[in-house]
């Protein structure tokens, strides 16, 4: 029995869920999102609108792995569109910032160029002070991939600290050479 697929997922007044064949389409305030499930391993049901309830119509190894998992999707899908997901970014450095120009976040990360980031349909990027950032989103998976993308740009080095990071990430400090 999967832990996490036997819980029930409520449904937040403002979102509606209807099923289509075997799409499952999730309408809220911040966006609509289709997750696609698998009718013939699962069964779901929609209580009144309120809960969904997912459960296999036979257990074995196989379903037991997609059980929770599918069951995440959904989740992921009815807060995205309800509440929605953010990451927050720091740049860290001397000299190092950020802003928007139109639809292209301009990073200065030390190097002798400019990155300019195309930011993706479906994210919104904001930058509250020029070392901070905010991405927004309704999908997680997308917003996750945005702030990876935009970590890679620079990347933590472990003497000074310096680079973008999450907020509230641990960075192990390395010492240096001793004279």
């Amino acid at each position: 029995m999967s832990k996490i697929g036997k819980i029930n997922i409520s449904i937040p007044d403002k979102v509606k869920v209807a099923l289509a064949g075997d799409i499952l389409n999730i309408e809220g305030p911040l966006g609509k999102s289709t997750v696609n499930i698998d009718l013939d391993i699962f069964s779901l049901d929609i209580k009144e609108g309120k809960e969904i309830s997912i459960k296999p119509k036979k257990i074995d190894q196989n379903t037991k792995r997609l059980w929770g998992m599918s069951r995440s999707l959904i989740n992921n899908a009815v807060i995205g569109s309800s509440k929605g997901y953010e990451k927050t970014l720091e740049l860290v450095g001397v000299g190092y910032r950020a802003a928007l120009k139109g639809n292209q976040l301009n990073l200065q990360l030390g190097y002798s160029h400019d990155i300019n980031f195309d930011i993706p349909e479906g994210i919104k990027i904001s930058v509250e002070k020029q070392t901070t950032l905010k991405i927004t989103g309704a999908n997680k998976q997308h917003v996750g991939s945005v702030a990876s993308k935009l970590k890679t740009f620079r990347k933590i080095e472990p003497y000074k600290g310096k680079g973008v990071r999450e907020k509230g990430q641990y960075i192990l400090k390395k010492e240096g050479k001793k004279k």
